[in-house]
């Protein structure tokens, strides 16, 4: 919302018409499943259950990680990266394991089968941990970890990225964005939802950056020297390997030791080895090759594992209203818990439709008219 008050403000004529412009939640999602099935081949499973992903991010507010991607997921598909028609396999497994080969397959029906084959193995023995590798792009890290909250349990989501992000007092960019996303319940929604990049800020933002207008915060990246950049544009197109290996994003802290970078890296690094590490999969510095390489760490735990599930949920519901009801500060009218700002923003797109900004419907019609389809009717 913020992002859309502040393009709107230099964006004029029919661009500013369209930005007040809503789509409703489901006809979005059939148009967008229409879009994989009929321009990019996907299945009908495969192209519901990306589209489904895709309208969550956007209905929550994640532009980042919405329907613009089917510029991206159209790049895979042409240049033989993401296959559309292959399908992951269970290459190893123990009653609390799963390693899965994606076989390039796009990354949201793999991680689908992968969450619920961790769900089902989860509950049967109180928790699973799955690992995949030569996945795709699994959109927004929390739709999977929530899946294991809505069933009562917590639930993990990680994966790593292409090579987007330099490490600490490095130039060249070697691990992801990796996010990481854990779901909590606690007997009411709004989980507890923690989703977030271990970089300062997600690739995908730098990119709605550079569709909206170019410019972006300072200590968000810096360019092949290590000096900040504002230049999103310029830093959208390297990130995607296209030119020089320097420069990069930063992990949360910065460049320094003196707010933390060491930890944002760490954390970073961590899901690099969750990921492609115990998959014996591609690390970030060598995704998109003859593939998109992508790997994914899942886990979903049973909460009576740690007593009584209900009195746990509880629990934890006690300790959230305590941080929630807390003395604010000046000019603040609410202290947030990590997953609500989402939620709500969801509830309000489901009875008022899903914004989409002017550069969004633009791509959009683009594609539509590079697949054949209808264009998009707000």
């Amino acid at each position: 919302d913020a992002g859309g008050k502040c393009f709107s403000s230099w964006r004029k004529g029919e661009d500013a018409e369209m930005e007040r412009t809503t789509v409703g939640y489901d006809k979005l999602r059939h148009y967008m499943q229409r879009m994989f099935v009929v321009g990019l081949k996907y299945p009908e499973e495969s192209a519901e259950i990306t589209a489904r992903v895709l309208v969550e991010a956007d209905a929550r507010g994640h532009a980042s990680h919405g329907v613009a991607r089917v510029s991206m997921y159209a790049a895979e598909v042409w240049d033989g990266k993401n296959v559309p028609q292959a399908k992951p396999e269970i290459v190893h497994e123990t009653p609390v394991s799963l390693v899965i080969q994606g076989n390039r397959a796009p990354g949201f029906p793999v991680s689908r089968t992968a969450m619920e084959r961790t769900l089902e193995k989860a509950e049967e023995n109180g928790t699973c941990m799955t690992v995949v590798r030569d996945s795709c792009h699994f959109g927004m890290a929390g739709y999977w970890a929530e899946q294991a909250a809505d069933r009562g349990m917590i639930g993990w989501a990680f994966t790593n990225t292409l090579g987007a992000a330099i490490p600490l007092f490095g130039r060249e960019r070697l691990l992801g964005t990796n996010p990481i996303s854990v779901a909590i319940p606690t007997g009411r929604k709004p989980h507890f939802m923690l989703d977030m990049a271990t970089t300062t800020v997600a690739f995908g933002k730098i990119e709605v950056a550079a569709r909206r207008g170019g410019t972006m915060p300072t200590g968000w990246a810096v360019d092949g020297t290590g000096t900040d950049t504002t230049d999103a544009v310029t830093v959208a197109d390297t990130g995607r390997g296209n030119k020089s290996p320097y420069g990069g994003l930063l992990f949360l802290g910065g460049a320094t030791e003196t707010l933390g970078g060491h930890k944002g890296y760490g954390l970073g690094l961590l899901v690099e080895l969750l990921t492609s590490g115990l998959s014996m999969g591609t690390a970030s510095f060598d995704t998109y090759g003859d593939g998109c390489g992508i790997c994914h760490c899942f886990q979903a735990m049973r909460m009576d594992l740690f007593g009584d599930a209900g009195a746990v949920q509880r629990h934890v519901a006690g300790i959230l209203d305590r941080i929630r009801s807390s003395p604010r500060a000046e000019g603040q009218e609410r202290i947030y818990i990590h997953g609500e700002k989402e939620f709500e923003r969801r509830e309000k797109a489901l009875k008022e439709g899903i914004w989409l900004d002017p550069a969004t419907w633009r791509r959009l019609d683009e594609y539509a008219d590079k697949f054949g389809v209808e264009r998009l009717e707000p």
